[in-house]
């Protein structure tokens, strides 16, 4: 009997978005996959069995989605609505709107809020318990100094990201005004930002092949822990071509990341002690988002053109779901020189 040997790519899902990804999520549960889309779609895979559960439609490109529990979600969309949908009975009402697109959104258990992020230039909280109507489902609305490009959630901590190269870092039991204001230490736009899953600082990526790690203890010894390093890069003709990094995803298991950039790479580093750990083979355009399964052993891969270059010809939109060797994750011990005798 011939062993079946995945493709290198991993298992491509069949029925995938037929314009860009905007987001991809695995649940905290399941090995179910949420995908939001510019075609107007919210998506539910099963990607172990590479089945679609369940499809919803938006009035316009839906752009970022997350779970509320294993068969229910949020989205956040083009047409400045904050959606909730069920796929187990197919119902679906909106929570709220922005007055701007929606860019961001993020389900907190802590506090059993949806947390929304527009361009519209503010945040806004919501109890998703509330009955059906706005005005009873808003918690509250926060200013930022510019557009929400992107946030993330580490316990009861938010941090967010917004143009000009703002970092807000809040506390969400006392959302009247941030934890700390900081300023990017990228030069350049930030692409992306998550937290560490064990809650003590979070990474930023910007359009220019960088990835930043910072630490939420504001004393010196805490800022003096970060730093930034340089990747999705590559020399031609003595040039350094410089590529946008697109997404960041943690390993939930051993804390090491995954960074997918419009050069068509997911490298997988740790952070802890500055190495790249891996580099999978190069996916056929840009990586659009990227996540690993509640458990570290799937890792979902959305190949899916980001219109760096403009609109130009392009690979189709595709998800691929590949099964994590712990050799691509686990950090390596350091290895001491020994001392001389």
């Amino acid at each position: 009997m011939t062993a079946i040997i995945p493709p290198i790519a991993g298992n491509e899902l069949s029925n995938p978005p037929s314009d860009g990804i905007s987001n991809i999520r695995f649940s905290n549960h399941s090995d179910n996959l949420l995908v939001s889309s510019w075609d107007k779609s919210v998506r539910l895979y099963d990607a172990s069995a590479n089945v679609m559960r369940g499809e919803f439609m938006h009035g316009g490109a839906v752009l970022d989605c997350c779970f509320h529990d294993d068969s229910s979600g949020f989205s956040a969309s083009a047409d400045n609505t904050v959606r909730r949908y069920v796929f187990s009975s197919g119902k679906e009402d909106i929570l709220g709107r922005h007055d701007a697109p929606v860019r961001c959104v993020e389900y907190s258990y802590a506090a059993g809020q949806v947390i929304t992020g527009s361009w519209d230039k503010t945040l806004k909280c919501w109890d998703p318990r509330g009955a059906s109507g706005q005005e009873r489902t808003l918690v509250g609305t926060y200013p930022q100094p510019e557009r929400v490009y992107s946030m993330s959630l580490v316990g009861h901590r938010l941090v967010v990201a917004t143009a000009g190269r703002h970092i807000n870092v809040y506390d969400l039991r006392n959302m009247s005004q941030p934890e700390q204001r900081r300023e990017s230490s990228l030069k350049y736009q930030t692409r992306c930002v998550r937290c560490y899953p064990h809650g003590t600082g979070f990474a930023l990526s910007s359009v220019e092949g960088r990835v930043a790690m910072e630490f939420f203890d504001p004393s010196e010894a805490g800022q003096a822990k970060k730093y930034a390093f340089k990747c999705h890069r590559k020399s031609e003709a003595g040039r350094d071509i410089v590529y946008p990094v697109n997404a960041i995803a943690f390993h939930p298991i051993y804390g090491t990341f995954a960074t997918g950039g419009c050069d068509g790479y997911v490298n997988v580093w740790d952070g802890n002690n500055k190495k790249r750990l891996y580099q999978y083979s190069k996916y056929p355009t840009s990586i659009a988002a990227l996540s690993f399964s509640r458990d570290g052993r799937l890792l979902a891969v959305a190949s899916s053109y980001t219109y760096e270059e403009g609109d130009k010809p392009h690979e189709p939109a595709a998800i691929f779901v590949r099964s994590v060797n712990e050799v691509e994750v686990k950090p390596k011990p350091k290895v001491y020189p020994n001392p001389p005798p």
